[in-house]
């Protein structure tokens, strides 16, 4: 009684531990069987085994195999929990660029021929590329925090314009020891005559100019780079171009620099609606300055 009471728990309950001390010397809960496991360690391998071979197979997917093969019904939350258990998680997949077996083989002589390139060779090339860029960020790069079952919460939405409005299309080029001024195209598509005229005659006829004969320009294969009036231009000029494999913006070394601004603008809040925003606010083109 005295115990109960300074304990502030029930006469039962001392009474209880009491016994169970004198029977086991301990007072301490015994451990419970528990839930059967649903899976034995051989259907637990056989799901790591058929995930790993069909990557792309869903829970149910799996429940169903496991299922026809050893006649075990496990839900789709088991499923994760056994394919967690073998180091395996749901996740994104990575996506690259479809390449065709001539293109790889294009690829690889590429590299292979530019391996042994020293600094001071690449230090004459300007990369060049234009990305577009969404006003109202790319909801691809951003990810929220919030409670289960809000999902539909405005506050947990975030817009995207189907027809890609309030975007603006971008040029820039990066060189070792360089940079190009980061311009703005007049309109949301790039023809071959406005590539000359707003970025070859202003900005890369200028850094020909500055480094010399040794000058390099890299531009991807896109059928406007390879207009006859940009031919025509580039050769007049005297700029020469660096050979470059077709679908390999991965070779690049701006698209770096692109990611970063993507993600810098994914994060302005509230969204600028268009590019004509007041010297004092964060819009598109403040985002894109490079520094």
């Amino acid at each position: 009684m005295e115990t109960a009471t300074c304990l502030n728990i029930s006469r039962q309950t001392v009474s209880k531990l009491w016994k169970q001390f004198q029977n086991d010397g301990s007072v301490v809960r015994r451990p419970t069987q528990g839930r059967k496991r649903m899976t034995t360690a051989s259907e637990d391998r056989y799901l790591a085994l058929t995930a790993r071979r069909n990557r792309k197979a869903t829970a149910r997917q799996l429940s169903s195999e496991l299922a026809a093969a050893t006649g075990t019904v496990a839900s789709r939350q088991t499923i994760y929990r056994r394919l967690n258990e073998k180091g395996l998680y749901a996740r994104k997949p990575r996506v690259c660029v479809l390449l065709s077996s001539q293109k790889k083989i294009d690829r690889f002589n590429w590299c292979k021929e530019h391996q042994n390139w020293t600094a001071h060779q690449w230090s004459h090339v300007l990369f060049t590329d234009e990305p577009r860029f969404s006003f109202t960020g790319d909801s691809k790069r951003v990810y929220i925090w919030r409670k289960s079952g809000t999902r539909n919460d405005p506050s947990n939405t975030v817009e995207r314009d189907r027809f890609g409005s309030g975007g603006v299309m971008v040029w820039g080029g990066i060189m070792i020891d360089g940079r190009t001024p980061l311009h703005v195209f007049s309109s949301r598509s790039v023809t071959g005559q406005i590539y000359r005229d707003e970025v070859l005659d202003p900005y890369v006829r200028l850094f020909r100019g500055a480094y010399g004969p040794d000058f390099l320009f890299m531009d991807d294969n896109a059928r406007p780079h390879r207009a006859n009036l940009v031919m025509n231009s580039l050769e007049s000029e005297d700029i020469k171009r660096i050979p470059w494999p077709p679908n390999s913006p991965d070779l690049n070394p701006i698209e770096n620099l692109w990611d970063y601004l993507g993600r810098a603008i994914a994060r302005i809040h509230p969204p600028p609606r268009d590019i004509f925003c007041s010297p004092d606010e964060e819009g598109p083109v403040a985002a894109l300055e490079i520094d």
